[in-house]
């Protein structure tokens, strides 16, 4: 386990000061403030405060290509993606068209195949979109892809080439040769990452650049007299699908990014949701009228995500998709138990790989990035395996499996400091050829390269990490919010921080204090349960994961949490860490 450093967040006294004079809870205020927030017009989550689409560089010339194609009754292809973002992109769309008056029958969609088809619009999946609409009788006009495609030069090509316009909604970074970015030549292109677009928030999911694109096509629609502003389909009927995909996809939670994800759980609690979103809800055991971002990103985003990791995204989709309650119903349980495999898949292969670790770092010094591969590995989950090592060693980490094509499919995560797609731009440089394919983020990334140039891919992303880590960024540090007044420690504070919207780069709280421990115990032989005794009260805590005792007295980083057991609550401190 990496050694863990405690360090206390900064909340500005003036920033504080003039929250709490806006009404602002005091907590509240601590907490926002410490997080950027300067002023109480940043909370302010009404949609009349997102950012126009007007400023989303492409969003009306896809407007008035998507109006077209409407009037002209023409098949419109929604080209998903396989993880929830994708998925809840595509049904964004697909929903979203059909309430803008795209006619029954026009509109179809076609998910890759993660081990067969790969990622993105792919030359095979633009042949296989041609092969589904010429067996529901017309073949599609346009291709919209959704949280892909803008890496997709030879796709984009084959479509053209074939006579289709494509329209490419994404937000990952673009592809590039050299020092240039280089993009697909399709018909129009939106995403806030293209060279050229001044959209203020580039960390939009691809479901937000979809969602951004229907507000754009409805303006363009109302211009053109197809309805009035006051007849205007109401749009805000898809935010709970656009809160659950941005927060799957840990995007940063910037002001709009909040706003869309804080409109969506409103509509949750209250209990206006899609009949899959509601259906998801009841197969996690999550309660709908409590929805909170945590729900997003730990119960319902991993079951539509196990559709596409281990078996079709097409479920995932259609739950999502569905009108019909019962088939809800039927598709949520289905997900959730592919899930439950995904689960014992990914155990499975953690205990591999901490079994290789062993061998790597004898003496318990992990290297300062780290590549594994075993043929057993199964490629769905890899991405989610380097990321539990990632957080244990606190290193970059790749997990390797093979796919069916006979080359290694990696997936990587990071740590802060360390920028993975960089990282990978810089190997294909020094080593021509090893990585056949490439992309992602700063903190998130995948890769394709042949078994044989495996060893030369972990010596020169080692040599990388070498060169840009120092021993500052390999200690992982817990940034904290600081202690926690005794008043505070109650389930009324629970359940206000709980409402707020938090995510990447807008961490739920973590508070810091000194405790006793009074007593100390292993639970399912794999949790540190404690009593510790915390402002002259005892209190609950319990730290998942963890086996190791911990001192008499200690430093403890933890978050709050309401249990409850046998009908009565108890407030419980969460433990993330020591110090």
């Amino acid at each position: 386990m990496a050694e863990v450093r405690l360090s206390r967040r900064d909340a500005p006294p003036r920033s504080v000061w003039a929250l709490e004079q806006a009404g602002v809870h005091p907590l509240l205020a601590q907490l926002f403030a410490a997080r950027g927030v300067r002023s109480n017009d940043e909370l302010d989550d009404g949609l009349a405060r997102l950012i126009p689409p007007t400023e989303l560089l492409g969003a009306q010339a896809a407007a008035v290509l998507l109006a077209d194609a409407i009037a002209a009754r023409k098949r419109i292809c929604v080209v998903a993606d396989y993880d929830c973002d994708g998925a809840t992109a595509c049904v964004v769309a697909l929903r979203g068209l059909a309430l803008l008056g795209a006619a029954a029958g026009t509109l179809q969609h076609v998910v890759p195949d993660r081990a067969v088809h790969g990622y993105g619009l792919t030359p095979t999946i633009v042949d296989l979109a041609l092969a589904l609409g010429e067996k529901s009788g017309q073949k599609p006009a346009l291709l919209l892809t959704v949280d892909n495609g803008i890496a997709s030069i030879a796709g984009v090509a084959h479509a053209r080439a074939l006579g289709l316009d494509v329209l490419v909604t994404d937000h990952h970074l673009p592809a590039k040769e050299g020092e240039l970015v280089v993009l697909p030549d399709a018909s129009v292109i939106v995403n806030p990452n293209q060279p050229g677009c001044g959209f203020p928030s580039k960390n939009l999911a691809g479901v937000g650049v979809m969602f951004y694109v229907l507000l754009a096509l409805r303006s363009e629609l109302r211009t053109r007299g197809a309805f009035s502003a006051e007849q205007q389909p109401r749009l805000d009927a898809l935010l709970d699908l656009v809160a659950l995909g941005t927060v799957a996809d840990v995007v940063r939670l910037d002001a709009n990014n909040r706003r869309l994800v804080a409109q969506g759980l409103r509509r949750i609690r209250s209990g206006r949701m899609q009949p899959g979103i509601a259906a998801l809800f009841s197969a996690a055991g999550r309660d709908a009228s409590r929805a909170c971002g945590f729900d997003f990103g730990f119960a319902l985003g991993p079951r539509i995500n196990a559709a596409g990791r281990l078996s079709d995204m097409s479920l995932g989709i259609e739950c999502l998709l569905t009108d019909d309650p019962a088939r809800a119903a039927q598709l949520a349980q289905t997900l959730d138990t592919i899930n439950r495999e995904r689960r014992e898949v990914e155990a499975g292969m953690r205990e591999q790989a901490e079994a290789m670790l062993e061998t790597l770092m004898p003496e318990g010094d992990a290297p300062p990035a780290l590549a594994l591969y075993d043929p057993e590995f199964h490629e769905g989950v890899v991405g989610i395996v380097a990321g539990r090592l990632k957080d244990r060693l606190h290193r970059p980490t790749f997990v390797f499996a093979l796919g069916q094509d006979g080359l290694l499919k990696g997936s990587g995560r990071s740590i802060p400091g360390f920028h993975l797609r960089d990282a990978l731009d810089l190997v294909t440089k020094r080593h021509p050829g090893v990585l056949k394919r490439f992309g992602g983020h700063a903190m998130a990334a995948g890769c394709t390269l042949a078994e044989e140039d495996f060893d030369t891919f972990d010596g020169a992303l080692q040599q990388v990490a070498r060169e840009w880590l120092d021993a500052a960024t390999l200690s992982r540090t817990l940034l904290t919010d600081g202690p926690l007044a005794a008043e505070y420690f109650n389930a009324e504070t629970v359940r206000s921080l709980d409402a707020q919207v938090w995510g990447q780069a807008f961490e739920p709280p973590l508070f810091c204090d000194d405790v006793e421990v009074v007593s100390q115990r292993l639970v399912a032989e794999k949790h540190l349960k404690l009593s510790v005794r915390h402002a002259g009260a005892l209190r609950d805590a319990i730290w998942f994961g963890h086996t190791e005792p911990v001192g008499a007295k200690v430093r403890l980083a933890y978050q709050l949490r309401v249990d409850e057991y046998n009908g009565q609550q108890r407030v419980q401190m969460v433990v993330e860490g020591a110090g």
